[in-house]
């Protein structure tokens, strides 16, 4: 077999990842916020960008330099703002009230100063005080003590009786609770604190506590001799103690706010579709650049720079559009087949996946998953996730499917509507839904119920 070297022609398709595809998909999965952040760092980097502005707000500058400038002295510094002004003293002026600092507190005291402040109210010997403070510093954020008693009197050179001495002090701070080794004294130094005469209530908290909290109440009423109505209230009383006392000192959490990137309205009997896209700057060319690279004169390595940064002006504007146009035509499918949700409310909401809503628009599955990713639409039922309407089902016996968001609505309502004293078992609940024409197991029930924050019928039965 002879052995050599050829060169042949042939045609292939491959995919290949340019830098603007890659663009392409990264504009796609960001959501508004996300996009607005992206298009002011390209203004940053792209010379040829720039934000298109508006015609209506520059006739309305002009409008508003035509107009006469007429303004009222007086009646500007009425509030006596300017040192160098000053005005007649009137009924109105002097009955504003005056504002101290205390108005314009830049943050809120933390767990260790509110507890040091109550330590120097109370300990005025020096060491005495050392070593609380000394203690309040190896307090963890819930108010609990770190640190055993007898390491704090070895690291001080304190006896151990010292050390408890002080640490009884802070037992007494508010909040109620703070110096606990563990939960059990937390919850003893709050009822001590309230100052209430319910000896049961030492006797759950030191010895049934884990039987209370699985439900086990029968049994703690046979142990302790007493009804069981007298343990239930007992654990409802333990149930309004705060288990972690210094939470309420620690940093406030920042709120999460959520601009919806679609909005979909009601207009008579139709949905209409609006992409909020009105936090992104609108993108255009500048025009300079272009007549730079019209001119003869231009230098070969000055056009080649504006032509690449013109080529990637131009395919970022286009990324923008497509997205959301891809958006648009994703949501209107949506509306389509979740039309029911809208017009009814959540118990309605039907299974749907990636691929139907891809094979309706006319996409791949992985673009609808990019474009719906980290994106809210805000609905005359609510503001959710778009994900939210790519819910799982469970078979019917109508031969279609229910969502499983349907099915753990109608969960919350069975379980609202049932006899407290009598609970029903997820064995029960699963009856119920097969009734209602769900076909589904107690153990998909026991993980919807669970999903749900409800707990077992044993620790919802009220005797």
């Amino acid at each position: 077999m002879r052995m050599a070297f050829r060169l042949n022609i042939e045609q292939s398709q491959r995919l290949v990842m340019t830098p603007e595809l890659r663009q392409a998909i990264t504009v796609l999965q960001l959501s508004a916020l996300e996009l607005s952040e992206y298009i002011e760092q390209e203004l940053l980097e792209n010379p040829l960008l720039e934000m298109e502005n508006g015609t209506a707000a520059e006739d309305g500058a002009a409008a508003r330099e035509e107009e006469p400038y007429d303004l009222d002295w007086q009646e500007y510094f009425a509030d006596t703002s300017d040192l160098g002004y000053i005005g007649r003293g009137t009924a109105e002026s002097s009955s504003h009230s005056d504002y101290s600092f205390e108005h314009f507190l830049s943050r809120e005291s933390t767990l260790y100063e509110h507890l040091l402040w109550q330590l120097h109210l109370n300990v005025k010997d020096g060491p005495r005080r050392q070593l609380g403070e000394f203690i309040l510093g190896n307090l963890d954020e819930n108010g609990y003590l770190t640190c055993p008693p007898a390491e704090i009197a070895r690291l001080q050179g304190v006896t151990e009786g010292e050390v408890r001495e002080v640490l009884e002090i802070i037992k007494t701070f508010d909040p109620p609770g703070v110096g606990a080794e563990d939960l059990k004294e937390c919850l003893l130094l709050q009822v001590k604190a309230l100052e209430i005469d319910y000896p049961l209530l030492e006797i759950i908290i030191n010895s049934y506590l884990p039987d209370l909290a699985q439900g086990r109440l029968m049994r703690v009423a046979g142990e302790l001799g007493v009804s069981v109505q007298e343990i239930q209230a007992a654990g409802d009383f333990i149930r309004t103690l705060d288990p972690k006392p210094g939470r309420r000192f620690g940093p406030v959490p920042e709120g999460n706010y959520i601009v919806p990137d679609v909005i979909v309205e009601k207009v008579g009997d139709e949905y209409v579709i609006i992409v909020s896209d009105v936090s992104s700057p609108r993108l255009t060319i500048n025009s300079n650049y272009r007549n730079i690279l019209q001119a003869r004169d231009a230098g070969d390595q000055a056009r080649a720079y504006i032509e690449s940064k013109l080529n990637s002006a131009r395919w970022l504007i286009k990324s923008i559009e497509q997205r959301r146009l891809t958006v648009y035509k994703i949501v209107e499918t949506l509306v389509q087949f979740q039309r029911d949700f809208f017009d009814r409310g959540v118990r309605y909401l039907k299974p749907l996946t990636l691929k139907e809503v891809a094979d309706a628009v006319g996409v791949h599955e992985s673009t609808v998953s990019r474009a719906t990713s980290n994106k809210f639409i805000q609905t005359p039922r609510g503001v959710f996730p778009l994900r939210f309407f790519f819910a799982s089902g469970v078979e019917n016996t109508e031969g279609s499917s229910t969502s499983s968001e349907s099915i753990k609505k109608m969960l919350e309502e069975i379980v609202e509507g049932e006899d407290p004293s009598k609970p029903y078992s997820d064995q029960k609940l699963a009856d119920i839904l097969r009734e209602r024409g769900i076909m589904i197991s107690r153990r998909t029930v026991a993980k919807y119920r669970n999903d749900l924050g409800i707990p077992p019928s044993n620790c919802r039965r009220r005797y």
